[in-house]
C-alpha cells in the first residue's frame, strides 16, 4: 500500500507541473494573445493614417502606401482583424478595411484586405504589408501616388494621371451634378467621386474582373443598390475608352454615370436595366437633345432592316462580355423607352416611374404611373422605334 501511495503521490506532482504550464496567475488558461496584439497594431496604424503621423505609422512596419493614402481627405480609417493565421514568427491576418472620405460618403466603404505580419525578438508584431484580400477589388493607392482634385461637386482621385487631366474630368463632374438635379431632384446628395487610374488594366483591377470586360466601356459607377443612404458610390473611368470620345460624348458619359449616383437609393433588384440604364442616359442626352438615329445607330439599323425588337431588353442583353452589337442595342432600346415616356407621360412622370418600378417592379408601375399594361407599352415603344428610326 505504501508502494502505491508513493506512485499516486508522483503523479499528482507530475499534474500539478502540467497544470503550472497550462494556467496563468489568475487560474485561467493562457490565452494566445496574438490576434489582440495585431489588432492593436492595425489600431495604432489607422491612428497614423489619420493624424498624419509618419514617424508611427513606421514603428507599425513598413511605410510603403502612406503618402499614397494620406493624399486622400479622410474622415475615417481603421480595421477590423477577422482571422489570424500564424507559423512560428509570422502571421497571415485577414482583415476589413472601413473608410470615408470626408464630405462625400456618408458611411464607411469596407475593403477586405490581407495584412503579413513578423514576429520580432522582443515579441512584438510589424506589418510586412498590406494588400487586397484574394478575389478583391484593388484600392487606388495600392497602385501608387494619388493626385487628388477638387471640383465644386466633384472629388476626382487619379493614379498616373497629370493634374490638368483630372482637372478636366472635375469640370466635367460638375457640369454633370446640376444637370442631373434638374432632371431628377435634389434628393441625394449632389456630389461625386471619379476614379481615374492609369490603364484599363489597373481599371479591372478596381473592379476585381478582367481588363477584357471592360474594353470599349468608358466608365462604370459601383455602389449598393436600394442604399437607403446610397453611402459611397465610385465612377471609374477606362481612360482609354474614355479618351476616345469626343469632349460632348465624355459629358454625356459623365452624366449618365452621375445619373446612378443620384438614382442608387431608388434602384433596387426590381429595377428593370432597361430602365436604370435608360434613365442614365436619357438624363445624359437630356440637354444635348441628339436625333435617335444618331445616338441610337446600332438600333436604326436593325429597324431599317425590319427587324423591329419584339420586348424591351432583357437583363442579360446589358452584360459586357456579351456581342457588342447587341449591347449597344440594349442600351439603345432602353433609352428610347425612356424618352418616350418622358415625351408622352412627361418628365415627372418619368421620374416618379423611376421611383415607383424600384419599389414595387415595372409592371405595378407601368398600371399605377403610367396608366397601361407591360403589354400595352411594349407595343407603344415598338411603335415608336419604327416612327423615330425608321
Amino acid at each position: 500500500m505504501a508502494g502505491r501511495r508513493r506512485a499516486s503521490g508522483s503523479s499528482v506532482v507530475a499534474l500539478c507541473l502540467l497544470l503550472v504550464a497550462l494556467v496563468g496567475c489568475g487560474g485561467g488558461p493562457v490565452a494566445d494573445t496574438a490576434r489582440d496584439d495585431v489588432q492593436r497594431l492595425l489600431d495604432r496604424r489607422a491612428a497614423a493614417v489619420l493624424g498624419g503621423d509618419e514617424g508611427g505609422y513606421r514603428r507599425t512596419g513598413s511605410a510603403a502606401g502612406f503618402a499614397a493614402v494620406r493624399a486622400l481627405p479622410l474622415a475615417d480609417w481603421s480595421y477590423r482583424v477577422t482571422g489570424l493565421h500564424r507559423t512560428a514568427g509570422r502571421a497571415t491576418a485577414d482583415a476589413e478595411l472601413r473608410y470615408r472620405i470626408d464630405g462625400f460618403d456618408k458611411a464607411p466603404v469596407t475593403a477586405r484586405r490581407t495584412v503579413e505580419l513578423t514576429r520580432g525578438t522582443d515579441g512584438r508584431w510589424s506589418v510586412t504589408s498590406d494588400r487586397p484580400a484574394p478575389r478583391s477589388p484593388e484600392q487606388l493607392w495600392d497602385r501608387g501616388a494619388v493626385t487628388v482634385v477638387r471640383g465644386a461637386h466633384t472629388l476626382v482621385l487619379g493614379a498616373g494621371q497629370s493634374q490638368r487631366t483630372l482637372r478636366a474630368y472635375a469640370d466635367l463632374g460638375d457640369r454633370a451634378v446640376p444637370a442631373v438635379s434638374r432632371a431628377w431632384g435634389t434628393d441625394w446628395s449632389g456630389h461625386v467621386v471619379v476614379l481615374v487610374p492609369e490603364s484599363l488594366q489597373a481599371m479591372a483591377g478596381l473592379l476585381a474582373s478582367p481588363a477584357s470586360s471592360y474594353r470599349g466601356i468608358a466608365a462604370v459607377t459601383t455602389g449598393e443598390t436600394g442604399a437607403p443612404r446610397a453611402p459611397a458610390d465610385r465612377i471609374i473611368v477606362n481612360p482609354e475608352a474614355y479618351g476616345s470620345l469626343a469632349a460632348e460624348g465624355r459629358q454625356v458619359v459623365l452624366t449618365h454615370e452621375t445619373t446612378h449616383v443620384a438614382t442608387r437609393a431608388h434602384t433596387g433588384t426590381r429595377t428593370p436595366l432597361w430602365l436604370s440604364e435608360g434613365y442614365a442616359d436619357w438624363v445624359g442626352y437630356r440637354d444635348s437633345g441628339p436625333a435617335p438615329a444618331e445616338a441610337a445607330p446600332e438600333l436604326a439599323r436593325a429597324v431599317a432592316a425590319g427587324d423591329v425588337p419584339p420586348a424591351l431588353p432583357d437583363n442579360a442583353d446589358f452584360g459586357f462580355s456579351g456581342d457588342p452589337t447587341a449591347l449597344a442595342e440594349a442600351y439603345e432600346g432602353g433609352w428610347l423607352a425612356c424618352r418616350l415616356i418622358a415625351q408622352r407621360w412627361g418628365e415627372g412622370r418619368l421620374g416618379e416611374f423611376y421611383r415607383a418600378a424600384g419599389a414595387g417592379g415595372p409592371d405595378t408601375a407601368m398600371t399605377d404611373v403610367l396608366g397601361t399594361s407591360p403589354r400595352e407599352f411594349t407595343r407603344l415603344w415598338r411603335e415608336y422605334l419604327r416612327a423615330e428610326l425608321g
